[in-house]
């Protein structure tokens, strides 16, 4: 048994009977057909549920954890009607739970004294809820354990606000107020700016940069179209005329201040190489030449190096 096979609630195909109500979900042609299979199979009894645990648990029966799986598919199917509100497929809500099922039925430890359907919703509802975060907008809105967390919490409060409006029949609210920001932040034990972060997240949306042609002879204009060109920002252009300077005119000046030989070491050390780095001597090649050791000629090369640099600084 793959998790493939158990996390596509829409396979194509048409419902069909099964005898025996422990195989695999058979095919069905859309989701209510395959609630109601789910629907079908039975529920373990505690004893059931003991005995399979511990076959897979010491011998890795994977019938047992078929049984375990199939027997909770109900649950999976349960949870994921929590969060229809997001505007994702229930089928791949199911999908996603039902991987999130069935890592808690591997990690699930029988002699632990709780059902497996108390142990199982906390894995189901994790996997749910990183399915939401990576597919409910093109830029995830939460990143960390603590922002997910109050990503969650805050839009199911906002819900809530807003069937207490519909309720007392006044204007839907679009943002919280401030005293709700904070009653929200010490419900969650949360700082306000925090609260007003993930509003503002929850409120945005995506937008498409790139342009979209709508007539062959128009030109296609977007977002992008009215970007800022940061090569030719004001600061960006004074920075790269200033590091053009410096590697030119500036580095020309400070070898000027060396002697000849540091200014030779220098230049055949950095200056004569070529793009990828290659073909500057080295400090034994250099240390032939003029007769000493490679250790006198990296002496010279950081005292010629440290007197540049504080000419070039100087000349920036």
């Amino acid at each position: 048994m793959t998790e493939s096979t158990l996390a596509a609630p829409k396979a194509a195909g048409n419902a069909v009977a099964v005898a025996n109500p422990w195989s695999v979900v058979p095919p069905v042609g859309n989701l209510d057909a395959y609630v109601a299979a789910v629907n079908r199979l039975p529920m373990l009894t505690p004893e059931e549920e003991q005995r399979y645990a511990r076959e897979l648990r010491d011998s890795g029966s994977l019938e047992a954890a078929g049984r375990m799986v199939l027997s909770h598919l109900r649950l999976v199917v349960s949870v994921s009607r929590q969060y229809l509100g997001y505007g994702l497929p229930q089928g791949d809500l199911i999908q996603e739970g039902n991987i999130g099922l069935m890592k808690a039925v591997r990690r699930f430890d029988p002699d632990q004294g709780v059902r497996l359907v108390s142990y199982a919703l906390h894995w189901i509802k994790a996997e749910i809820h990183e399915y939401i975060l990576r597919n409910w907008r093109m830029v995830r809105v939460a990143t960390t354990k603590a922002q997910r967390k109050l990503f969650f919490n805050l839009r199911s409060m906002k819900q809530n606000l807003r069937a207490e409006d519909a309720v007392a029949d006044a204007p839907p609210r679009e943002a919280l107020t401030e005293a709700q920001i904070g009653m929200v932040a010490r419900q969650l034990s949360v700082k306000p700016e925090e609260v007003r972060e993930m509003e503002m997240r929850l409120a945005g949306g995506d937008v498409v940069l790139d342009p979209t042609p709508v007539d062959a002879d128009e030109p296609a204009l977007g977002p992008i179209t009215w970007l800022a060109d940061e090569t030719h920002e004001p600061a960006a252009m004074l920075e790269s005329a200033q590091r053009e300077r410096l590697s030119t005119v500036g580095i020309g000046q400070a070898l000027d201040k060396l002697d000849a030989r540091s200014r030779r070491i220098v230049t055949e050390r950095w200056l004569n190489v070529n793009d990828d780095g290659s073909g500057g001597k080295t400090l034994h090649e250099l240390a032939a030449e003029y007769g000493v050791s490679a250790e006198r000629i990296r002496q010279i090369e950081a005292a010629a190096m440290k007197k540049m640099k504080a000419e070039l600084a100087e000349y920036a």
